[in-house]
This record gives structure tokens, sequence and C-alpha cells, in this order.
């Protein structure tokens, strides 16, 4: 079994995004922030033919993101997952999709705070790891503090004890979910607010996180911060993370040196019928800001999809962008000389 979680510093469910290969390389680079599965429906984990649960035993601590709103359907899935070895089920009450709310889940849910505490007495009675909740601020003319309290209040007396608040509220009319994400305005202030109210509960902050020092000014007020698009491009981000916040002072590996740690795992995967490209598309950004940063996503981009392209796809643009940023600084030298 994994490690305690430890929530301060987690990565937000992405779409698309946070897949196993996703999580299995954001773990190479910090040992300790807590990885959240893309949502899963639990109409996917019940009906799919797929295995939706699977993961890297690797990924701990990890934890299931759950779209859905049926108690007994949540809780059957909690069950799942608490099998399969995830350390926590989160509930999405935050996704504002047309798709999402066509199913009555996401953030639609924040108008039936009642609903989501039927699911958490459902879900606690069938598991005993953590059952979590994501949610937003508001919701369209649901907006007010005294609206985010009572869904705090409803939700919390059902046991659940830890909830991450996008600090934006979503319009579920109008707005796109890309909108979503930059519209509506940021207020960590009342996410700050929350945890002075309820100071039992363990409150995390989610939204427009791009720093390091943005997490630090943010545990000045909270338990915890979750960053999202900030670590998809930019992934070398979570590199401090063990040393600052969780007093791990194992050696940070270098940008390259995570490249090199990812070529066994790549190969395992090609031999299970992956290709390179599943795995190489969520490492784009490892060198963004470096000298040569663009060559790597370039050649990424260009040779990633090719047929029969093996593990060479990421040593062959390592000493693309190695020769370029050796090049960079002789030509610097020669400057200076």
């Amino acid at each position: 079994m994994s490690e305690t979680i430890n929530r301060t510093i987690s990565v937000a469910p992405m779409l698309d995004w946070t897949d196993k290969h996703c999580r299995y390389f954001l773990r190479k680079i910090s040992q300790h922030a807590l990885l959240y599965t893309e949502m899963v429906t639990t109409g996917a984990i019940i009906f799919g033919k797929g295995d939706y649960l699977a993961y890297n035993q690797e990924e701990h601590p990890v934890a299931l993101q759950l779209g859905g709103s049926d108690p007994t359907d949540m809780a059957r899935c909690a069950g799942e997952a608490q099998k399969y070895g995830y350390d926590e089920v989160n509930i999405n009450v935050g996704c504002p999709s047309d798709r999402v709310q066509n199913g009555r889940f996401g953030a639609c849910l924040m108008a039936e705070p009642e609903t989501v505490a039927a699911c958490i007495s459902s879900m606690q009675a069938e598991v005993d790891i953590p059952v979590t909740v994501k949610s937003r601020i508001g919701i369209d003319d649901m907006d007010e503090y005294e609206d985010l309290t009572r869904f705090i209040d409803v939700v919390a007396a059902s046991g659940c004890d830890t909830f991450i608040v996008h600090a934006r509220k979503a319009w579920l009319k109008g707005l796109s979910p890309k909108q979503n994400r930059d519209v509506p305005p940021l207020m960590y202030d009342r996410v700050y607010q929350l945890k002075q109210q309820f100071p039992d509960l363990h409150i995390s902050l989610n939204g427009g996180v791009k720093t390091l020092d943005d997490v630090q000014l943010h545990l000045n007020y909270l338990d915890g911060v979750m960053i999202g698009r900030e670590v998809y491009s930019n992934p070398y981000i979570l590199a401090e993370v063990d040393n600052r916040f969780y007093q791990d002072n194992a050696v940070i590996k270098t940008r390259a040196e995570v490249v090199m740690s990812m070529l066994p795992y790549v190969e395992q995967q090609i031999a299970l019928g992956a290709r390179p490209w599943h795995i190489a598309r969520h490492m784009l950004g490892l060198f963004q800001g470096q000298p040569g940063g663009r060559i790597w996503r370039r050649y990424l981009s260009q040779n990633g999809t090719k047929a029969n392209v093996g593990i060479e796809l990421l040593t062959d643009a390592l000493e693309v962008l190695l020769d370029a940023q050796s090049k960079a600084e002789q030509f610097q030298s020669e400057m200076i000389g």
C-alpha cells in the first residue's frame, strides 16, 4: 500500500491530460504531490468495456475523481476504487460542460448539496479511504458567499471533511468550459474566508496557481493547494515541491535525468501496445523556459506520431536539445570572450 496522503500539494484532474502516462511522468519529478485521475464517470466504470480504473502502482499517492450523482452507483464505484488501491475518491462538483450537466454531475450539483451529501454518506459506508469534494465557489446566480457556505455546511454534515475549491464560479449557461477557466474572476479571499469559518475542515485552493511562491502564499491561509494547467505546460514546476513542502531532501533530478528515467516505462508500454507519442505528448513542456525548449517540443511533435518509432524518440530528442544547448553556450562564451 502507498504512503499516507499528504494533501498539501496536488495536481488537478484534467480531462484528456492527466491519464496514467502523464501521472507516471509527473511522479518522476515529485514523489509526494497528490495526483488525480481524469474524471471518470460511474457509467464508464459500471457499463464500460475498458478498464477505466487501471493505473501504475508507482503513481501513489493517487486519487480517483468520480463523476456521478446516484448514491448507489457512486458507492459501488468507490468500492471498486478501494479494491484497486486508490488512496482517495473525489467527487467532481466543478466541471461546467454541457455533457456533464446533462449527466447531472459536475458543477450543477452545487445547486443540489443534499444530493452530494447523500453520495458522500453512501460512499463512506462502502469504503475506508477518504471521500472528498472538488467544487467551485458558486454557479450562475447562486454565487453569493452564503450559497457556498450552505453547500459546505450540508455536505460536511454528511461526513466529508476535505474540500478542494476552485476559486472561480462557473457559468453553466453561456460560457464554454474553456471560457469558464478564465472569464469568471478568481476570488481567493472567498476561499480563505471559508477556511476561517470552517477551521476543522481541510480546505485546498485551485485556480490560477502558476508558481511555488503562489503556493506558499496560499498555504499561509489554507491547508492545501492544487495546481492545474501550469503543471501540464511546465511540469518541472514540481521539481522543488518535495524539498520545499514535504521536508524531503532527496536530490532533485535534472530534466535530462527525468527523460532517461522514463525510458524503461516507455519500452514497457510499447510492448503492451502503446505508442511512444501517448507518453511523450505529456512531456512536451519539460524544458519550458530553457534553452532548446522549442527544439525539444518540435522534435517530439514532428517525430512522435511516425510509424515504428521507439524509445529513440526521447533519446534522439534529448540529444538534439543538448547539442543545441551546447552550441548556444559556446556562442555565448565566444561573445563574452
